[in-house]
């Protein structure tokens, strides 16, 4: 048994946390992980967004991309998803996920249904500039953007790097 002095009276009661609606947040990154899957044949990196304003201010929403993935679309999904985070955040060539965070981003929300034991939650649909304006890479860009996926000349790609 833990002896503690709490009184509930003097804090507000967390509510459940639903999924937020289904719309366009501006966010930016908080914080980043490369994590194993579940089966630990692949590595995910999870991104945490932390919503800047309005009604849902404060909330967070996180995004799981298949960097490394046996089943090659997954991993092509996340890939084109990280491109479009990049240019969204203006960083065309990522090495490290912390590149990503505190930059301004506008994040396309859905709804995922709630399926079997599962209950719905929220699934990043895309990304954009946080100005409302889709960030298109410039000619001598979008030459670089493959580059995000392969490794640095010398360096570690940034899906084989840990968070620190």
């Amino acid at each position: 048994m833990a002896r503690i002095n709490f009184n509930a009276s003097t804090v507000e009661p967390s509510t459940p946390m639903d999924v937020l609606p289904k719309g366009k947040y501006l966010c930016m990154a908080i914080a980043s992980e490369l994590k194993a899957t579940k089966t630990g044949n692949g590595e995910y990196l999870q991104i945490t967004f932390e919503v800047l304003d309005g009604q849902f201010k404060s909330r967070k929403i996180f995004e799981r991309l298949n960097i490394r993935n046996s089943n090659k679309t997954a991993e092509d999904i996340a890939q084109r998803a990280l491109s479009a985070l990049c240019h969204a955040v203006g960083v065309i060539e990522l090495e490290d996920s912390d590149q990503l965070h505190n930059i301004p981003v506008t994040i396309d929300l859905d709804i995922d249904p709630a399926k079997g034991e599962y209950s719905a939650q929220n699934r990043v649909k895309g990304y954009s500039a946080a100005g409302g304006q889709a960030s298109a890479p410039a000619p001598t860009q979008r030459a670089a953007a493959p580059a995000a996926a392969a490794p640095a000349a010398g360096g570690t790609p940034v899906w084989k790097k840990k968070a620190a």
